[in-house]
Order: C-alpha cells, then sequence, then structure tokens
C-alpha cells in the first residue's frame, strides 16, 4: 500500500472505525472477509441508519399529515424535519422544494411527465447526453414520442468525457430541457453541470440533473449549481431503499400538473373538479414512505458526521491508487479516463467477459458488477458488450483494491 494512501487513510477518516458501525462488513463470503465494491448499485447501512428506523417504527410510527392525534402529529413533524435535512443537505433555499419519490428513476419519471405536460410541445427539443443511464433516457424518449418532441444528444470523447463544443450546437431557442447526470454510474465522469446548467439557461431551457451517483460523494449546492432539478437516491447514500427525491425550484414546481394522484395531494374534490395541492404535497399522492424517510434522515446525520469534504478527498484517494493499480494489469482496458472522475473503476478485458469475471471475483469474496450497468448507449460507444465495475465507498480501504487486483489478474491468467 502507497505511502499517500496510507497517509490519507490516517489523517483525513479512521476507516476502520467507520467500517464498526456498518455490521455487513464483517461478514464473510466463501470463507474469505467479504470486499463490497458494488456501492454504485447500492450501499450498506449504519448501525445508527438501522436503529433510527428501527426505534421509528417501534415507538413512533403513525400517519402523517392526516391525524390530529399525538403519534401522527409527532411522526409528521418527524417527517418534515427530515425534509429539511434534505433541503440543507442540498443546499436548497426552501424545505418546500424537496419532492420526495421513491428513488431517482420515479424521480426523473416525474419530471419528464408533469414538466413535458407543461410545457413541451411538437418541434421543442429534449437534449441528454450518451453517458446517461437508462432512468435519464427512456423517460425523455417517451415524452418526445407522446409530444412529438425532438431528443437530442451530447456526444462523449474516447476518455469519457462530454464534447461541449457539440453541446453547444445542440441548444437552440427550441431546447425544453437539458437532463445530463452528475456524475456516470458506468465510467465515473464528473460532468461539468454549472457549465451545462449555464449554458442551458442561455437560451431559456431548464435543466435536470441525475444526481444518484453525486449525492453520497460529493457536497452539493444546488444553488450555486442553478439547476431546476436534482434528483437523489437514498439507497445509493446509506440509507433505505423506496425512498429519494427531487429538489426543484419553487417557480417551476407551481406550473406543473400532478403526476400521480389520489390522496394528500389536492385542495378540494367535487364530483366535477378537483383543486390541487401547493408543492410539494402535489406530488406526494397517498400514504408516503413514512419509515424510510426516517431512514434517509439518519443516513445524511451520519454523512454530515463524517463530513463531505473528507468523504470526497478520502474516494479520490482511493481511485488515483486503484487506477495505478489497474492500469499496471496487462489485459485490462479502463474504460472511461476522464480527468475528473468519481470513486469508479470500469474496466474490460478480452480473456473474461465480465460475467464471468465478477463470478470468479465472487470466490474471492469480491462483490463486484458486471454487465451494461443500465448503461447500454455508454457500452455500445465504447464497443464492449459490458464492463466490470469497481464502485467504492469511504468504508473501502487500498488492501480491498489490492486483492481486486489480484483476483482480476489471477482471473486473466485462468481464462487465457
Amino acid at each position: 500500500m502507497s505511502d499517500t494512501i496510507a497517509s490519507v487513510t490516517e489523517n483525513v477518516l479512521d476507516v476502520e472505525k467507520i467500517r464498526k458501525d456498518f455490521p455487513i462488513l464483517s461478514q464473510s463470503v466463501r470463507g474469505k472477509p467479504l470486499i463490497y465494491l458494488d456501492n454504485a448499485a447500492t450501499t450498506h447501512k449504519p448501525i445508527s441508519v438501522i436503529e433510527r428506523v428501527r426505534n421509528f417504527d417501534a415507538e413512533k410510527y403513525g400517519t402523517v399529515r392526516r391525524g390530529t392525534y399525538k403519534l401522527s402529529e409527532h411522526a409528521t413533524q418527524l417527517y418534515e424535519e427530515v425534509r429539511q435535512k434534505v433541503a440543507d443537505f442540498m443546499g436548497a433555499e426552501k424545505k418546500g422544494e424537496i419532492v420526495f419519490t421513491s428513488g431517482t428513476t420515479q424521480a426523473i419519471n416525474l419530471v419528464a411527465h408533469s414538466f413535458g405536460k407543461r410545457f413541451v410541445n411538437e418541434g421543442d427539443e429534449i437534449i441528454i447526453s450518451n453517458i446517461e443511464h437508462h432512468a435519464n433516457i427512456v423517460p425523455w424518449q417517451v415524452l418526445c414520442e407522446e409530444r412529438g418532441a425532438k431528443l437530442k444528444v451530447i456526444p462523449v470523447d474516447d476518455d469519457g468525457e462530454l464534447v461541449m463544443e457539440e453541446y453547444e450546437k445542440l441548444l437552440s431557442p427550441k431546447t425544453r430541457m437539458v437532463a445530463v447526470n452528475h456524475v456516470s454510474n458506468a465510467l465515473g465522469t464528473i460532468n461539468p453541470i454549472k457549465e451545462i446548467t449555464q449554458k442551458a439557461h442561455a437560451v431559456g431551457a431548464r435543466v435536470l440533473i441525475d444526481g444518484a451517483q453525486s449525492t453520497p460523494h460529493i457536497k452539493l449546492d444546488v444553488r450555486d449549481i442553478d439547476c431546476d432539478f436534482y434528483t437523489f437516491s437514498g439507497h445509493k447514500m446509506y440509507g433505505p431503499s423506496g425512498i429519494g427525491g427531487v429538489y426543484g425550484k419553487m417557480e417551476v414546481w407551481e406550473e406543473m400538473p400532478p403526476y400521480v394522484t389520489g390522496g394528500d395531494m389536492i385542495m378540494q374534490v367535487t364530483l366535477e373538479k378537483t383543486t390541487y395541492a401547493k408543492p410539494p404535497a402535489r406530488f406526494e399522492a397517498g400514504t408516503p414512505p413514512i419509515t424510510q424517510v426516517m431512514g434517509l434522515g439518519a443516513a445524511i446525520d451520519y454523512l454530515n458526521e463524517i463530513g463531505m469534504d473528507k468523504i470526497a478527498d478520502y474516494e479520490n484517494s482511493l481511485l488515483e491508487y486503484g487506477t495505478r493499480l489497474f492500469k499496471e494489469i496487462e489485459g485490462v482496458r479502463i474504460i472511461g479516463n476522464a480527468r475528473s472522475k468519481a470513486s469508479i473503476i470500469s474496466f474490460f478485458s478480452d480473456s473474461a467477459h465480465p460475467h464471468d469475471m465478477v463470478h470468479f471475483l465472487d470466490q474471492d469474496g469480491i462483490a463486484c458488477r458486471g454487465g451494461h450497468h443500465c448503461a447500454q448507449p455508454t457500452m455500445i460507444r465504447y464497443g464492449v458488450p459490458a464492463t466490470t465495475r469497481a464502485s467504492m465507498a469511504f468504508y473501502n480501504k487500498p488492501e480491498e483494491l489490492d486483492a481486486l487486483a489480484e483476483s482480476v489478474q489471477k482471473c486473466i491468467r485462468i481464462f487465457s
């Protein structure tokens, strides 16, 4: 292990202490210590999140925004306190700009449906990039098909960086929405979202940022970015699954019709007409995932306690160390070498298909992802059927990357 990594480990984060907060990391797989490197898919939960959920369900659970009895009122208070935590964590101006959803996929679908219904017409244009997750492609394709709009795509260069000169050429007065990820889940590229937003606003377009991969790794300030929407998923930021959300500027939310209709998103219902509640309630129909929201709040508390700047510094050091290791492995090609990257190493070897690779790694207790990562256009762009992806979190250690590199080399020798 390099002296640089050892220094970062010692001076930035006490990783061994952090790992004790995550019960699942202490287990063995096939007789070997679990090495979990699939954090871009989902992250594990610290005991504080697990206990917050258990305690709420055991002692404080109640319906929210409906009852006037103590349990309900207290649950509602706790629920709205988490909304404020999310707003503060993202740098939003008001908690009402945060709409809870089941996660980023539903959040993007919500915006595509409701924004599109209100603002997108025949002949209008939507811009995405070539390195989007399917959740930030398919909803816009559906919208364009339904509204007669045109979908345009920002190309990506061989290193995994968006070609910004081409992006500028795509923008026009017909552009209604630019939807791009902050961090590519398949490559790790960190996109220049502030610049993207500024250029989109210059032609009157709105901007949605898919923040599923960035929210747990980068300190956010949505007001500084000035984007119109920013999505996130709780299970990728050490919280429960089934909860996430989207920040949106209030002036845009107020112009948008509801996505899902039913209870709690209305002002008044008669048999002749329904009037809708103001945001965020307008977009939160039905009984929300109350317990999951509490877990999300606990996850944010945990991240804040560690510090997002420290997390980013440590994970960047892991990325640098892992990249050096993999560049020395004969027969391995890293897919995605952007100058600005999050802690993701996506690689390909002609010797072993990624599905075979991850099965082999699993024999050594190493959990990685093999496949197209719900990003098939990205795979097509780089001429590979799939990649093996190692995605790191602040509870990972350099020694785990050493073990990964050793296992990958063994796999290549066996399959060659």
